[in-house]
C-alpha cells in the first residue's frame, strides 16, 4: 500500500470518506481515524497499530452538533464539562448511540467523546462523512506521535494516507472523564488538570485503579503505553544519580554529569510537550537508559508522571 502524504484537509477526508484510514493532526498527539460508518475501515486501524481489539477508540467530532450521532442521554455534568472544554484536550464518556459499531467501543455501550481544537483537525472533521473514530497514530506500546514525520516512520505502507501539519502543541493524549455515573471519574490525565474540571464540576474525583481497569471504559487503561527501548529511571525531587554510560535525561532540573542527551523543559508545558518526542530521538540514537525528572502530582505534572510511571512500567 501507498501511503499518500498531504497537507490538504480536503484531499484526506476525500480518501478517509472512501473507506480508508487515514492519519491527522491534533493539538495533543496525530489521530488515526476512520470513519463510524465504514466498519472495514475501522478494523483496519487495529490491523495497522496491532491494537488489541478489546481497547476502545474515541470517536472525534467537528463540532458539538455530531455528538447526538454518538451518544445519547448526556446529563448535566456532561453537558457543563463539553460547554467548557469543547473544542479541546478533553474526551468524554458517554452512553453510546446504537449506530455505534461495536468494533469502535469494544463491545462497551459506553463510548469516548473528543472535539479537537487543531485547526487542520477541525477542517478534516468537517470534510469526513461522519464522526472518526482515532487512537493515537502510532504502533501500539511505543510512544504517541506528535508530528508526521513519525507517523510516517511507524505507519507508511500500512495506511492510506497522512494529513500533515506542525507539530503537536500539548504533545500528551487528551484527558477523558467517565460522564456515565452519579459523579465525574477521571479516567485518564492529560492538559485538562483535575484542578480545572474540578471548577466546573467540583464533584469530579480520579477513578481509583479498580475502577480503570476492571472493564475499561476508555484507552491507555489496559495495556502498557508509551514506552521507549530505552530503560526509564524516575527522578523524585532532591535525588542525585550517577548516569550511566550511553544515557539521556527529560525534565526541569540541571541533568546529571555524564549524560550523552539532554532535554531542559522551561515548564510543565514544554515537558509535556518534548517527551514523547524526546523518547522517539533517544530511541533513534541508541539510547540505553533516559532520565526522567518526575513532577508533582498535581495539575499537569499530573499527567506527565502518569506517562513516565507508565513507560518505566510501575
Amino acid at each position: 500500500m501507498q501511503t499518500i502524504i498531504t497537507d490538504s484537509p480536503e484531499e484526506a477526508a476525500e480518501i478517509l470518506n472512501a473507506g480508508n484510514v487515514v492519519a491527522f493532526p491534533t493539538e495533543t498527539v496525530y489521530g488515526l481515524g476512520a470513519c463510524i460508518c465504514h466498519p472495514e475501515a475501522v478494523k483496519h486501524i487495529f490491523i495497522a497499530k496491532g491494537r488489541p481489539s478489546d481497547n476502545p477508540l474515541i470517536v472525534h467530532v467537528a463540532d458539538t452538533g455530531q455528538i447526538g450521532d454518538v451518544a445519547v442521554g448526556l446529563n448535566e455534568y456532561a453537558v457543563k464539562l463539553i460547554e467548557r472544554f469543547f473544542p479541546g484536550p478533553l474526551t468524554v464518556v458517554l452512553q453510546k448511540n446504537p449506530h455505534v459499531p461495536d468494533s469502535v467501543t469494544a463491545g462497551l455501550d459506553t463510548v469516548g467523546v473528543r472535539c479537537p481544537s487543531d485547526p487542520v483537525a477541525h477542517e478534516f472533521l468537517r470534510r469526513a462523512c461522519c464522526p472518526v473514530a482515532a487512537p493515537s497514530a502510532n504502533i501500539s506500546g511505543i510512544p504517541s506521535s506528535t508530528n508526521w514525520e513519525t507517523v510516517y516512520k511507524d505507519l507508511a505502507g500500512k495506511i492510506s494516507c497522512i494529513l500533515r501539519g506542525n507539530p503537536s502543541k500539548i504533545g500528551l493524549e487528551s484527558t477523558i472523564v467517565d460522564c456515565t455515573g452519579p459523579v465525574p471519574l477521571l479516567l485518564r490525565t492529560g492538559a485538562v488538570t483535575l484542578e480545572q474540571l474540578q471548577e466546573v464540576v467540583p464533584e469530579t474525583i480520579p477513578a481509583t485503579h479498580t475502577e480503570k481497569n476492571v472493564v475499561p471504559k476508555s484507552p491507555g487503561l489496559k495495556y502498557p503505553h508509551y514506552a521507549p527501548a530505552a530503560s526509564i529511571v524516575l527522578i523524585r525531587h532532591g535525588e542525585t544519580v550517577t548516569a550511566a554510560p550511553h544515557s539521556a535525561y527529560i525534565g526541569r532540573e540541571e541533568p546529571p554529569k555524564g549524560i550523552s542527551i539532554a532535554k531542559s523543559c522551561r515548564s510543565l508545558e514544554e515537558y509535556g510537550k518534548e517527551l514523547f518526542s524526546f523518547f522517539r530521538q533517544c530511541d533513534a540514537e541508541g539510547i540505553r537508559v533516559i532520565y526522567c525528572e518526575l513532577p508533582e502530582n498535581c495539575g499537569l505534572g499530573r499527567a506527565i508522571r502518569d506517562r513516565l510511571q507508565r513507560a518505566a512500567g510501575e
